[in-house]
């Protein structure tokens, strides 16, 4: 059995491109921090490479961005390819099957000199919904997948 759960933060704003056949693919890491601490007493931190593919990788590029944190249920993937030099690389990423959005950085985070406590008034602008780029606009639409557009 092939399956990751995994709960961190973007490290940067998500790359969002198409397939040729037109198909959204979305490109992130995420920062997890482990949960014991290293010989010189501090937390080592993983940087996890996350692949999210169609509707939820454009939801992704559109509604999170650097510090967005997030749960990613996936599986592992590896693949590989010969570079310039002719020399084998390998590349191990997380595809995800499905990106839950946890929260964004609070702004006392990005200030810690900051005392007060944030009010849903201070993340208006963050949480203000684009109706033209709603996730939910087709919501009770059913949707059509053939196995031939799926990537794997």
């Amino acid at each position: 059995m092939n399956k990751v759960f995994l709960i961190g933060r973007l490290t940067k704003d998500p790359e969002l491109r198409y397939t040729g056949s037109n198909i959204a693919v979305a490109t992130f890491s995420i920062a997890i921090n482990r949960p014991f601490t290293n010989q010189a007493g501090e937390k080592d931190v993983d940087y996890i490479n996350i692949v999210v593919w169609r509707k939820q990788a454009e939801n992704v590029k559109n509604y999170l961005a650097q510090g967005s944190q997030v749960a990613i249920d996936g599986r592992i993937q590896t693949r590989n390819y010969e570079d310039e030099t002719g020399k084998k690389r390998y590349i191990t990423e997380v595809v995800a099957d499905s990106v839950q959005f946890l929260g964004s950085k609070n702004k006392t985070e990005s200030n810690p000199s900051s005392t007060k406590e944030p009010t849903p008034y201070d993340f208006a602008e963050e949480t203000s919904i684009n109706v033209e780029k709603d996730p939910f606009a087709d919501f009770g639409n059913n949707i059509e997948i053939s196995d031939e557009e799926l990537p794997f």
